[in-house]
């Protein structure tokens, strides 16, 4: 599959119902609760116009949603249809990733996940990642998710 930058317009919510039955498996394992539950059409459309939004496959089969932050590319809402899974769809996407932070001359990628998925952990390790930090989301004491990076270079 080749990677496709999408704008609007475009089929959202195609693209809002893979990344909710995608992350729905963390439904009952973190707290709090994934913010793809507030989720809309609109916000990937405003994402996509404040960033870039990247899918395989038609209808989506992977996604990911990338934002310049300071001096990272933010890696957000990756997500990867479960039959699709093991075919390597995550690296593709990190690649484009690693293109376009190139082209915009960042040194990093970043991307979190929480505390509790350790299987994401063990993925992004392998990909290169590091963890940079640990940090909670308000009202809670102890660390809920973990920040990743990865040099582009």
């Amino acid at each position: 599959m080749t990677p496709m930058r999408v704008t609007d317009p475009h089929d959202w919510g195609a693209l809002l119902r893979l990344i909710r039955a995608e992350f729905a498996s963390m439904e009952g394992r973190i707290n709090p609760p994934s913010s793809t539950r507030q989720l809309t059409e609109a916000d990937l459309a405003s994402k996509a116009r404040g960033g870039e939004v990247w899918v395989l496959g038609a209808p989506p089969r992977a996604c990911v949603v990338l934002t310049v932050q300071s001096d990272v590319l933010y890696i957000g809402k990756l997500a990867v249809d479960r039959a699709f899974r093991g075919q390597g769809l995550d690296h593709v996407l990190i690649n484009v990733a690693l293109k376009v932070a190139q082209k915009r001359k960042l040194p990093y990628l970043e991307l979190e996940t929480r505390v509790e998925l350790v299987e994401n952990q063990a993925i992004f390790r392998a990909m290169g990642f590091t963890e940079v930090r640990r940090s909670a989301h308000p009202g809670f004491d102890l660390p809920t998710s973990i920040t990743f990076r990865r040099p582009v270079n």
